[in-house]
């Protein structure tokens, strides 16, 4: 690769750009809705093998399906044989997947399996070194993103693309093309989202700065984005990753609709009760290659998660209450922040945080869990109260991208982020790069990040083998206080399981560190935290043990919602 970006193959530069087409021509289940009626489930979506042992069947070759009815159209996607090679990694190897307009379709991987790989590749980012994309039955070769679009395809990315600086409105109109003029669109693309976010359910604050929403409305303002070009392929990318519990069921709902209105919504998730819960047929890749693709009567987690990683999740571990004699190592006293507006984000906080303890603090996004980890991680000071930390922190950020990693360094270079003050490492101010690179594959080897080299970027890596090597870096070290924001987003199953077992051998042993994990995910809350607390409207309040359960601590985690 040149550049970060990837080197299309010989084989693929000599092919001719495909001649543009318009959509209601292109599309025949836009132009005449009667087209995409059939065999129906009990949710009244299209579904294709028409029993559950159908779904079985698979066809290697043109452009039929997973034993279509008779007389029904063709897939709206069909992708078979596809391959594609990152240098001396192999992303995808002879993928396959079909997908019919009118279902929710969820595509299913451990962390590398090749899905984001997939699915930039019908949606023009990514080149494929072979293979064939068939959309309603015609081969295809997309150049660019905008010829995918132009053939109705939409992508909401596992990483938000939008501009911080900009109002949710103006990055609406980003990209739509009108004739005579520089201007944006606005007015036109207000009355469009107005009308489109009414019609299915989708409130965004249209006027708002993209920089002052929560996650769930950033969430919402992509779906938004892509939604306004009419796509009859949707594709998202991990999209409740960064959601709270409402908010997950609010997108699963839509994601619904949209797929009543007769699109294809192809969904990428690790959650399984996620996918149990909306899909009607799941793909399931390991290491670049199609393993599984079933109806959902035919599977449940226990299941995909063997045809993901190959073989059942572990049950977790049982941890007894921390006793009082443990020491106290974190303290915050009557600990008050402000935002930048004036209004409290963190208002008269006290917390104890012993050894050996896992805390788990829940709530809401927005509640007051940034200021609450950046006290804990030594990163900013109150401006009121007191704060009383250890020396050794080890802190867990939520956006590994921006905040967690250095992008352009190597694996190696990253992991050295952590022990370049070891005078292991270090022969006066010059560090020791073969002693680095020795305990980074050690690192590597511990921690299970699917890498060829240490000297590999780590922009190159998938999401999950990202967030591994932001847990080894700072787990390496032993550290006194480890505060965790959302450890296990865009985790697969077991990458789960492992930082979960991670952290809980941390606060294990007579070293045992202090844990606060600060998370929108009460499943990872309750399974790993000794005591429970709410953040509401920036104050913390204890769960007694008789509410710890997804229902008591939700009703508390909801008092935050105005």
């Amino acid at each position: 690769m040149a550049g970060g970006q990837p080197r299309r193959s010989a084989r693929l530069r000599g092919l001719p750009r495909r001649r543009r087409r318009l959509r209601a021509q292109s599309d025949p289940y836009r132009s005449d809705p009667r087209r995409a009626t059939g065999p129906r489930t009990c949710r009244g979506r299209f579904h294709p093998g028409g029993n559950a042992r159908g779904a079985r069947d698979r066809l290697r070759g043109g452009g039929g399906g997973l034993n279509a009815p008779a007389g029904a159209p063709p897939p709206r996607v069909s992708i078979r044989g596809l391959s594609k090679r990152f240098g001396t990694v192999v992303a995808l190897d002879d993928a396959r997947l079909d997908a019919w307009p009118g279902e929710v379709h969820a595509v299913l991987g451990e962390n590398g399996a090749g899905k984001t790989t997939l699915l930039s590749a019908l949606a023009g980012l990514v080149p494929p070194d072979d293979g064939e994309i068939r959309i309603d039955g015609a081969p295809e070769r997309f150049a660019s993103p905008r010829a995918a679009w132009q053939r109705g395809i939409g992508m909401v990315h596992q990483h938000f693309a939008l501009v911080d600086r900009m109002s949710v409105l103006e990055n609406l109109a980003l990209g739509r093309r009108r004739s005579g003029g520089f201007r944006l669109a606005l007015g036109e693309v207000r009355r469009a989202a107005e009308e489109l976010g009414g019609r299915v359910g989708l409130s965004v604050p249209l006027d708002a700065t993209v920089e002052s929403l929560g996650v769930g409305d950033r969430q919402r303002a992509e779906i938004l984005k892509v939604l306004l070009r009419d796509p009859g392929v949707l594709v998202l990318d991990e999209p409740t990753a960064v959601l709270a519990p409402a908010e997950v069921e609010g997108l699963l709902e839509l994601l619904r609709r949209l797929a009543g209105e007769g699109r294809a919504v192809l969904l990428v998730a690790h959650k399984l009760d996620e996918v149990l819960a909306v899909a009607d047929r799941v793909t399931v890749l390991r290491r670049g290659r199609t393993v599984l693709e079933a109806a959902r009567s035919e599977v449940d987690a226990d299941r995909l998660a063997v045809a993901m990683v190959g073989s059942a999740p572990a049950p977790p571990t049982t941890r007894g209450p921390v006793s009082d004699r443990h020491p106290v190592i974190a303290r915050l006293r009557g600990a008050h922040v402000d935002a930048a507006d004036g209004r409290d984000r963190l208002d008269d906080v006290d917390l104890d945080i012993r050894a050996g303890e896992i805390v788990g603090v829940a709530g809401v996004e927005g509640n007051g869990q940034r200021e609450l980890a950046f006290l804990l991680s030594g990163r900013r000071l109150p401006e009121r109260g007191e704060v009383a930390l250890p020396e050794a922190i080890a802190f867990i950020p939520q956006d590994r991208r921006r905040e967690g990693l250095v992008l352009p360094f190597s694996v190696a270079e990253n992991l050295a982020l952590g022990m370049h003050e070891d005078p292991e490492v270090r022969r006066g101010p010059l560090l020791r790069w073969p002693r680095i690179r020795e305990r980074a594959q050690a690192a590597i080897d511990r921690f299970a990040i699917r890498v060829p080299d240490p000297r590999t970027p780590v922009a190159t890596l998938s999401g999950g083998n990202q967030q591994r090597v932001v847990v080894a870096r700072e787990l390496s070290g032993r550290p006194r206080l480890i505060v965790a924001e959302n450890p296990t987003r865009g985790l697969d199953v077991a990458g789960a399981a492992f930082v979960h077992r991670t952290l809980r051998e941390c606060a294990s042993g007579d070293a045992a560190s202090g844990v606060v994990v600060i998370s929108t995910d009460l499943d990872e809350i309750l399974a790993l935290a000794d005591r429970v607390v709410v953040l509401v409207r920036g104050r913390l309040m204890p769960v007694p043990e008789s509410e710890r359960s997804r229902t008591g601590i939700g009703a508390r985690m909801l008092e935050g919602v105005s």
